[in-house]
């Protein structure tokens, strides 16, 4: 038995130690059509500056958590003046300069990036005239609970050059989580310009690959990917199948599922009954639960390293219940690196070599139970400048230099710290503690 089933064993018969935060979670993704009309009219009636200030005013009318758009190019404003979501991406530019791809949010986000496709196609539909990709950012459900969203627009078209490209962003998206979500949740929602029923589309990789749902395909279809039919928009069925998709997985630290999966265009129509889009929104109902066993704390850094690590996945693998025996911690200006071996002689270890090493060797029966954070700015990023801990015995240890802009972190009561979360290079750039139970 692995230690989270013992350890979840052990919490049942401790609840007043464990507390897990639960709660529910909705997302949208919606193509809002905002390429300049003398450029493209989407096949949709009406103005176009009128329509995007109406799709604003419906997102602050509905209030969904996290609301994912695509060609949000020259009406951008328009949507943005009429919403009242507190967290938004700053456009990238109108149709030529920027990605058309944003967020609206009722939580906030750290660690926001656009990266541009490295294979496009212009053969049917001038995919390349554009920059665009997909996005990233870590998104805070609650303290210590973050969930990587992903939002993408896909080359469109079905020239054979639109075949190649298009599995070829899937993949890049695909390789992106693989490598900067390690040991977290995610969801991944936008236009994929995908069909199951289209052969040489890619869109199986999140599953195959990142472990991820598709929310149609498992709550609408029950695995069976044969659509019946081409949707109407709005779509009066959901056995149909469309291009805007949502996936989520869930981690050792916080559980995800989806409990709804709905087309909702006719929530989105101009005042004459008409569409705002020529795509069908999806709406996507999400419970989260935090970890009883195994839990995390807020990042404190900066989003400059070369690397994401995340140990949790490691801890949840033991059959043991994990327990820190030896800190190693190395700086001098600012935080080098830290370690940590556990009793059964794991060693989590992430930085680089320099700085001067400090040591704590913790006794059978002492937890490391708390952490003091210091960051501050080198060539304009934030790092870790500084890390104390401190054990359940009162024992510390330190290495680094203290600034004006420190956190303290305490264990939840009745667990301790046996592992790390952040980002990584030379220097220790973001961190975050993984909680164990004692």
């Amino acid at each position: 038995m692995k230690y989270g089933s013992v350890a979840a064993l052990a919490a049942l018969n401790a609840p007043a130690l464990v507390h897990a935060a639960s709660g529910a979670l909705t997302v949208l993704t919606m193509n809002v059509a905002g390429l300049p009309a003398i450029l493209q009219d989407n096949g949709v009636p009406g103005d176009k500056t009128a329509n995007s200030e109406r799709i604003g005013s419906l997102f602050a009318q509905y209030g969904y958590d996290v609301i994912n758009v695509q060609e949000d190019f020259n009406y951008h404003a328009y949507i943005y003046a009429n919403d009242n979501h507190p967290y938004r991406t700053p456009t990238s530019g109108g149709a030529v300069f920027g990605s058309g791809l944003n967020t609206l949010s009722n939580y906030e986000f750290i660690d926001f990036r656009r990266i541009k496709w490295d294979t496009c196609s212009n053969d049917e539909s001038d995919d390349c005239l554009t920059p665009k990709g997909f996005t990233f950012m870590r998104v805070r459900i609650s303290e210590g609970n973050y969930i990587d969203m992903y939002n993408l627009h896909a080359d469109a078209g079905t020239s054979d050059a639109d075949e190649v490209a298009r599995p070829a962003n899937l993949a890049q998206v695909s390789d992106y989580i693989s490598t900067w979500s390690t040991g977290n949740s995610v969801i991944l929602f936008g236009d994929t310009n995908s069909r199951y029923t289209r052969t040489a589309d890619n869109i199986g990789i999140f599953t195959e690959k990142n472990g991820m749902t598709d929310v149609w395909y498992t709550l609408v279809r029950k695995g069976n990917s044969a659509a019946d039919g081409v949707c109407d928009n709005p779509s009066a069925t959901l056995e149909c199948e469309i291009v805007d998709k949502v996936f989520y997985r869930g981690s050792h630290l916080l559980d995800l599922q989806a409990t709804a999966f709905d087309y909702v265009g006719e929530k989105f129509l101009q005042s004459d009954g008409n569409v705002l889009t020529d795509h069908d929104p999806v709406l996507v109902n999400l419970t989260y639960t935090q970890s009883a066993t195994l839990q995390q704390s807020d990042l404190y850094g900066g989003p400059h390293g070369e690397y994401w690590f995340n140990d949790a996945p490691a801890l949840a693998a033991k059959t043991n219940r994990p327990k820190a025996s030896t800190l190693k911690f190395a700086g001098a200006s600012r935080l080098d690196s830290v370690s940590v071996t556990l009793d059964d002689g794991t060693t989590f270890a992430y930085g680089g070599d320099g700085g001067d090493v400090s040591t704590l060797t913790l006794g059978a029966d002492e937890y490391w139970t708390g952490a003091e954070l210091c960051q501050g700015q080198k060539d304009s990023h934030t790092r870790n400048f500084y890390i104390k801990a401190t054990t359940s015995k009162g024992n510390s240890v330190s290495a680094g230099s203290t600034t004006d802009d420190c956190k303290t972190f305490t264990a939840p009561a009745g667990f301790q710290i046996v592992g790390f979360a952040g980002q990584h290079g030379d220097e220790m750039d973001q961190l975050a503690f993984v909680y164990g139970l004692q």
